[in-house]
């Protein structure tokens, strides 16, 4: 590993992406954005285009992801399953292949891929995301379990709904109705995974390994009771 640690973070052009990309270079990072739209340092599509060379990234941020595919299962066409499992699983994981060979030569490396509760709980109407998304976590911990000798940990980070330039557009009515089921009565914050990321990323983490964290303010609790929670 250099001096500086030089990380990869995709799906960097907005919200989750550019908190990451902040708050990693806060951190002292050589910071290196990449996403479909303009304004970051590699412009392209995580699940079809050519990667360029990257044996050089210490710390690999697959985040990248397609959020708005919307159709309950009975409906949902084979093109909206497709685009979902090649962006989400197959770019996920041709991004962190194209970082992790330098990463077993140095002996060292942080692979985070930003998933979803939706891995663990599944979504209503979005059947094609929530699939993507539990695809991710068993990429996660086989990549783990073959790289933990090597010095690299491999780790998937569970954001819930996040308040991020796309959700605050959502109508206040869907807002709302999802907040209801968050005990914390609030939206996660970008910077809230961001931090996160960041602590996975640095050197005391280095034996958390093949994990999966949900940042969901608690929506992923079980909120049903039997009994009086005073």
């Amino acid at each position: 590993m250099t001096d500086v640690p030089r990380a990869l973070v995709t799906g960097a052009a907005r919200g989750i992406g550019a908190a990451i990309a902040a708050r990693l270079a806060t951190d002292g990072m050589d910071v290196v954005t990449l996403d479909l739209r303009a304004g970051c340092d590699i412009a392209l599509d995580v699940a079809r285009d050519e990667f360029p060379a990257l044996g050089d990234i210490d710390v690999c941020v697959a985040n990248a992801g397609v959020t708005t595919t919307i159709a309950p299962g009975h409906r949902m066409t084979a093109e909206q399953w497709q685009l979902d499992i090649d962006v989400n699983l197959t770019g996920a994981f041709r991004t962190i292949q194209a970082c992790i060979g330098g990463m077993r030569e140095r002996r060292h490396g942080r692979i985070v891929v930003i998933s979803s509760v939706a891995a663990l709980g599944g979504l209503p109407g979005q059947v094609a995301y929530a699939a993507s998304k539990a695809g991710q976590l068993g990429m996660v911990r086989t990549l783990a379990a073959e790289n933990a000798r090597r010095g690299i940990t491999v780790n998937a980070i569970l954001p819930g709904l996040v308040g991020t330039e796309q959700v605050l557009a959502m109508p206040a009515e869907v807002r709302e109705r999802a907040l209801e089921s968050a005990p914390g009565g609030r939206l996660v914050e970008p910077q809230e995974i961001a931090a996160a990321v960041s602590f996975l990323a640095g050197p005391g983490a280095a034996q958390v390994n093949g994990q999966a964290i949900a940042v969901d303010g608690g929506a992923s609790l079980t909120k049903l009771t039997l009994g009086s929670s005073r």
